[in-house]
């Protein structure tokens, strides 16, 4: 493969896929008060879901440094035929744009192409397996940069939250900021468009708002990727992987789960649905 993928852990990327299709996932970093962890290299998916519930102080997020990406690049240099580095929506963090000024520091031999995925967790990661499924094949930085952005506007997400006061204490709430008053036993419903997340409307039960995920999933049309993500609750994920084998093949829908980066701000509780559509 000559053409090296790079991404950042809020792909949520379950690290077997990362392994066996060769991308670079650079850390996101979480902090705890004055205590500051790499995601998923100093602590753990369960260590920090107990933090986050546990912890008086409510954990931040940080992108990874230029010199972060300068390193990750460096590791996968050479790359023949480039570098194709995926990320998270410039709404959403300054991820982009710390890969952005590694690019300009690294060396000048190496063609990187870094790309604002106007996505997050799955919805990017389903991005970057493409990107690297297409390099395992042999396909140009050109013709693969082509057909990601091509992809992007055909990515699609619906989750359901029990509460919105991560989104809002960490300040990634968006557009679903229209839903904060919403009464304790109601469930908010999101989506993700134009980079952010946004209100899809509400539900009264949890079993009702997995209804609506299904429901959703069945009117999307023909599917190339399926992934279903989750923070807290495992079997959960499964028993809707289960339930949404009638409109994709259960044995290549993802389950995954997200990272800190990302579930700092979508809390306990969290599942949602991400497909990238046929174009």
């Amino acid at each position: 493969m000559t053409v090296k993928v790079v991404t950042d852990t809020t792909a949520d990327l379950p690290s077997s896929i990362a392994s066996e299709l060769g991308i670079k996932v650079v850390p996101q970093y979480v902090r705890f008060g004055d205590q500051v962890f790499k995601d998923l290299v100093e602590i753990s998916y369960d260590e920090f879901y107990k933090r986050l519930q546990n912890d008086p102080v409510h954990p931040s997020t940080s992108q990874p440094s230029p010199k972060d990406f300068i390193d990750a690049y460096k590791s996968v240099i050479p790359a023949k035929d480039g570098i194709i580095s995926l990320h998270v929506s410039k709404k959403l963090s300054g991820t982009y744009d710390s890969a952005v000024q590694a690019k300009q520091l690294i060396v000048k031999d190496t063609v990187i192409e870094v790309i604002d995925t106007e996505s997050v967790s799955m919805g990017l990661g389903l991005l970057a397996t493409l990107a690297a499924r297409m390099a395992k094949q042999g396909a140009s930085l050109k013709d693969i940069t082509v057909t990601v952005n091509n992809a992007i506007p055909q990515m699609r997400l619906m989750g359901i939250f029990d509460t919105l006061k991560y989104l809002a204490a960490g300040g990634r709430i968006g557009k679903a900021k229209a839903l904060l008053g919403s009464i304790l036993s109601v469930k908010p419903v999101l989506t993700f468009k134009e980079g952010e997340l946004q209100p899809a409307g509400q539900v009264r039960s949890r079993s009702k708002g997995i209804d609506r995920l299904v429901e959703w999933t069945g009117t999307l049309g023909k599917i190339a990727d399926l992934a279903v993500v989750h923070t807290t609750t495992p079997d959960e994920a499964k028993a809707l992987a289960e339930r949404l084998g009638g409109y994709f093949p259960k044995n290549q829908i993802i389950i995954s789960r997200l990272s800190a980066a990302v579930g700092a701000h979508a809390g306990p509780g969290t599942l949602f649905v991400v497909a990238r559509l046929t174009s």
